[in-house]
Formats: C-alpha cells, structure tokens, sequence
C-alpha cells in the first residue's frame, strides 16, 4: 500500500500506511523514523511510530506544512531503499502462573492447551515492538502465535502490577507502572521498564526485538 501523508492539527503530519498490523509495513515505519532524525530539518521535534502510522511533530511556527510534506516525501522516497536500525535484542525472564501470572491456567483452558504448551508457545517466539503506549514504557509486540489469541478481558481490572506479562488478541506485552488492565495475566518479569530519572527511562523501544525467557 502507498503511504499517505495527511495533516493532524496545525502542529503535525501522519504518514499512514493502512490500519492493520503487519510486519513489512512496521519495518518501513521504523527506517521512515530513523531517516527523519538522522537528518531533519529545524523545526520537526519529534516522530511518534504506531502499527501502520508515523506521527511527525513540528513547529509551524520554524517551519511549514508545506515544507514538512516535501521533507516527508524526500525521505519516503529514501525509505524504499534505506534499512531500519539494526534491532536491540533483549531477553526478558520470566516467571509464569501463580500469582504472577493469574490467568495463565484460564487461557490454557480457553485455547484448549496444557499450561506448558502456552508458555512453550510464548516464548518460542521473537517478538518485535511495533509501538509504545498505553503507559509510559508499554510495548506493544507481537505476533503471537495464532493458538493463543485471545480475546481482551470483558471488565478490565482495576490493578495490575508492574512487570505484569500479558496477552490479549495478537499481542503480547508487559505493564511497566501498577494500572487499570484488561489483558490476560501470565507471568511477571523482575525488568524495570520505566525509570523516569534514568537517562534513557524506557527499557523498550520500537523495533526491538524480545525474546521471553522462563525462569
């Protein structure tokens, strides 16, 4: 799909390449990304990378709409052609059931495994971070395998701790701060995803690679 390039509000711009989650098109987001902060032009702050969308951040006061389009246009064109950051590659361990992983035993049952199987087929996979949010340092990833998607919790919970792992449709992820969540719960990672006085406070960022690994 041929990206477009739309305005969101008088202060940014959207690149967006559809509305589903597909590697290929995360790639292209990502070495999109990694063009615009090598070599950008005063008055573009920021790109915020999503599923199939980049957020670019400008000030219309340095620059205009219409110099942000061409520059975006240049460094697509760029894009088909330049390579993403060389991904991190982190290993996150963790512990899975019991009381950390709540609903380890409900998803087993649901996907019709054995608890084993669900977590051998969690952490066989590589799994990429197609963007961040909900919270501060929360990484979106996937894709899981399809014998464990599931759907996301009718009544979300109203807690849940920090260094929760959890799955819900595609994803897997893991709660970096104590939240509201409605993903399923499986396990529980010691990492710190979140330190606000660190220099770099997030542990994750789009387009690395995790592997998760039971302990």
């Amino acid at each position: 799909m041929k990206p477009r390039i739309l305005p969101l509000g008088d202060s940014a711009m959207l690149v967006q390449w559809g509305n589903e989650m597909d590697f290929k098109v995360n790639q292209r987001i990502h070495a999109l990304a990694h063009l615009i902060e090598a070599s950008s032009i005063p008055g573009v702050i920021e790109t915020v990378p999503a599923y199939a969308t980049l957020l670019v951040h400008y000030d219309p006061l340095i620059v205009s709409f219409a110099q942000v389009k061409d520059f975006l246009r240049e460094k697509l064109a760029q894009g088909e052609t330049a390579a993403a950051r060389k991904p991190r590659q982190i290993d996150v361990p963790v512990r899975y059931g019991g009381e950390f992983g709540v609903d380890l035993e409900s998803v087993a049952r649901h996907c019709r495994l054995r608890v084993e199987e669900v977590i051998r087929l969690h952490t066989q996979r590589t799994y990429t971070v197609f963007m961040m949010g909900f919270t501060p340092g929360f990484p979106y990833m996937g894709e899981l395998d399809k014998a464990l998607v599931m759907p996301r919790l009718a009544t979300p919970r109203t807690r849940v701790r920090a260094g929760t792992v959890a799955i819900a449709g595609a994803q897997t992820g893991i709660y970096p701060l104590d939240s509201p969540g409605g993903w399923h719960l499986i396990g529980w990672t010691p990492l710190t995803l979140f330190n606000p006085r660190a220099d770099a406070p997030f542990l994750f960022a789009p387009g690395d690679e995790v592997k998760f690994v039971p302990v």
